[in-house]
């Protein structure tokens, strides 16, 4: 049986809350038979993919909590479809971050050996690292961020170009200022980090805020929580548009964040959920971006640089997640890039 078969059956599932084995099999009966309907059904149960309600004959499937939020999406088949096309949460979530997520681990076991390995792998290297190798390594990674998270956000400078700014104080011909500056408040609240490990331990709004004054120093954004609606490109979601909503989200955000053991929990759900509320008129997915490296260092845990992420497939992972609160895409990013930084830094 081929294991792409449960994936058609979940599918299917996706958009038919509570459907019979029965309705199942005449959906897919072209694909596979009423057993392998009926095993397959059985091994998803086993998994948690899917729940079951009802008994006997009347019993009906449905998908499970967790797979809404942890299991595999198709990214290249989700944005087949344009923007007015896709079924979407349009809304905020309040029971994501209350309720969906603190009942959740976030990673799988596999997932969590593969990280604490190249946490073992860091913890290692850094033994065999004078304080000004260190040093050196920690400024290349910081380069490397503050280039990317700003490509990510529409900054069309070269990682060279950045890497002479940083280091010369020197723009790049034909570049704007708020480029320019974008950069240097990159680095800036990286050595404030830096600086001042402990500084997010525990996660307060209010010093999240501060993370996110020194980003957007200079570039005309309204600092802390903002108070209008905002839009985001390329989805229908709406983030919340009440401050007083707001400050309740980010702040049940820093609750559910500090009462997590896992510190890659801590650091991928500051990552994700900032940019999910989207607390600023601008500047969220930076700030989130930083403040989830903030929370590795504090641990001394390897940071992430980003580099090598592809800015579409961050847009669409993220784009899944508002519109689906489904968190698979971007925890293979962060998966990815905690081992690129680990085998490239230090």
């Amino acid at each position: 049986m081929k294991q792409d078969n449960k994936y058609y059956i979940l599918d299917f599932l996706k958009n038919n809350a509570e459907i019979s084995s029965g309705e199942i099999y005449q959906e897919l009966n072209s694909m596979m038979s009423y057993a392998s309907v009926k095993r397959l059904l059985s091994q998803l149960l086993d998994e948690n993919a899917i729940i079951t309600i009802g008994n006997g004959r009347g019993t009906k499937y449905k998908i499970s909590l967790k797979y809404q939020v942890l299991g595999l999406v198709d990214i290249n088949k989700y944005f087949d479809k344009e923007i007015d096309e896709r079924i979407i949460n349009k809304n905020f979530n309040f029971d994501l971050i209350k309720t969906t997520l603190n009942a959740l681990s976030i990673f799988d076991d596999a997932e969590k050996q593969h990280l604490s390995s190249l946490q073992a792998t860091f913890k290692k290297n850094l033994t065999e690292l004078s304080s000004y190798e260190y040093d050196k390594e920690l400024e290349r990674l910081a380069i490397d961020l503050s280039w990317k998270s700003s490509q990510i956000e529409g900054n069309t400078y070269s990682l060279l170009e950045t890497e002479y700014l940083l280091k010369e104080q020197k723009t790049a011909f034909g570049k704007t200022k708020d480029e320019a500056t974008m950069l240097l408040n990159h680095k800036e609240c990286i050595d404030f980090i830096v600086e001042n490990k402990d500084y997010l331990q525990p996660l307060t709004v209010s010093r999240i805020e501060d993370v996110h004054s020194i980003l957007m120093k200079d570039l005309g954004i309204q600092r802390n929580i903002r108070i209008r609606k905002v839009g985001i490109s390329g989805t229908n979601y709406t983030p919340l548009d009440n401050e007083h909503q707001i400050k309740e989200a980010i702040n049940d955000m820093c609750e559910l964040i500090n009462a997590k053991e896992s510190v890659f929990e801590k650091s991928f759900l500051s990552l994700i959920l900032l940019s999910y509320i989207q607390p600023f008129t601008d500047g969220n997915k930076r700030t989130a971006r930083i403040v989830s490296n903030s929370i590795l260092m504090v641990h001394d845990y390897c940071p992430i640089s980003f580099r090598t992420i592809d800015p579409i497939e961050y847009k669409k992972a993220t784009l899944i997640f508002y519109e689906q609160n489904n968190l698979h895409a971007m925890k293979e990013i962060f998966i990815g890039q905690f081992d690129f930084a680990v085998n490239t830094y230090f």
